[in-house]
């Protein structure tokens, strides 16, 4: 299964000459037990490129395509296959879960649209089985709780888990723990790794901070004003990075080590 975006641009509002794009010729895929990164700076594209792979918004140029198939050109089945298989999880849980609802009807509202289970029981077990899987124990407890009683880690869990009841085999990750404390960050980034391993899912994750893709990323895009500047493995975009704005933003990044960061900034000037 290959999410693909081919050639593709999009301009938001008037489509005249010389408008800027956000998205301006962009050719990217991502296949289960990938773990792709796309960074850049604020406005590079990014999050457009996520929403376009999402098929959130159409392009204007290109196309998109899921297993060979044009989303703009899918049966309704196969849009609903689409939506199974490929998920999302956001930047803000408190915005993307109902506060009125607690995490069991927020999770049971999924598998009953989706027809995963039938019946209170089977429905409250696939709840469960969901929050046991993203580590969120005793289940039984954190099905009862509504969003604002669980932390921003914990909120997280939750739209993982309500991606994962859905057994996708791409999930794509729009700053998904620039919010979080590094500490809790580490731990939802394990949690995605091991996901990744034992389900077969593949990520397109959407950030711009690149400790962050250091550790979790196989290949990278680095996108500026709405084109892929660079792509290139973690290990070739670190070691030897092609383009001046990547030697940028790798300078700007927070470096743990000041001798390595002063490296760095000499290198970018």
């Amino acid at each position: 299964m290959i999410l693909q975006a081919t050639n593709v641009s999009k301009t938001f509002g008037r489509r005249r000459a010389g408008a800027p794009k956000a998205v301006d010729d962009i050719t990217i895929s991502v296949a289960p037990a990938d773990f792709i990164a796309v960074v850049g700076e604020s406005g590079s594209g990014k999050s457009t490129v996520a929403r376009i792979l999402l098929g959130l918004i159409a392009p204007d140029e290109g196309t998109v395509t899921f297993n060979g198939e044009d989303l703009s050109s899918m049966s309704r089945a196969q849009r609903m296959e689409f939506r199974s298989s490929v998920q999302c999880v956001l930047q803000d849980p408190a915005a993307a879960l109902n506060p009125r609802k607690s995490v069991s009807d927020i999770l049971a509202e999924v598998i009953v649209l989706h027809g995963i289970a039938r019946g209170r029981k089977q429905v409250l077990e696939k709840v469960h089985e969901a929050l046991e899987i993203v580590d969120l124990q005793p289940a039984q407890m954190y099905a009862n709780r509504y969003p604002h009683q669980l932390s921003g880690g914990q909120r997280q869990r939750v739209l993982i888990a309500r991606a994962v009841i859905l057994s996708p085999s791409i999930i794509i990750a729009d700053e998904a723990v620039s919010a979080l404390d590094v500490s809790v960050k580490a731990g939802v980034l394990n949690l995605l790794n091991r996901l990744g391993r034992d389900l077969n899912i593949g990520y397109l994750f959407i950030t711009h901070d690149l400790p962050v893709v250091k550790k979790v990323a196989h290949d990278i895009y680095v996108m500026k004003d709405g084109r892929v500047v660079e792509h290139a493995s973690k290990k070739v975009l670190f070691e030897h990075p092609a383009t001046a704005y990547t030697r940028e933003l790798l300078a700007a990044a927070p470096v743990p080590d000041p001798r390595v960061a002063r490296d760095w900034i000499k290198a970018a000037g």
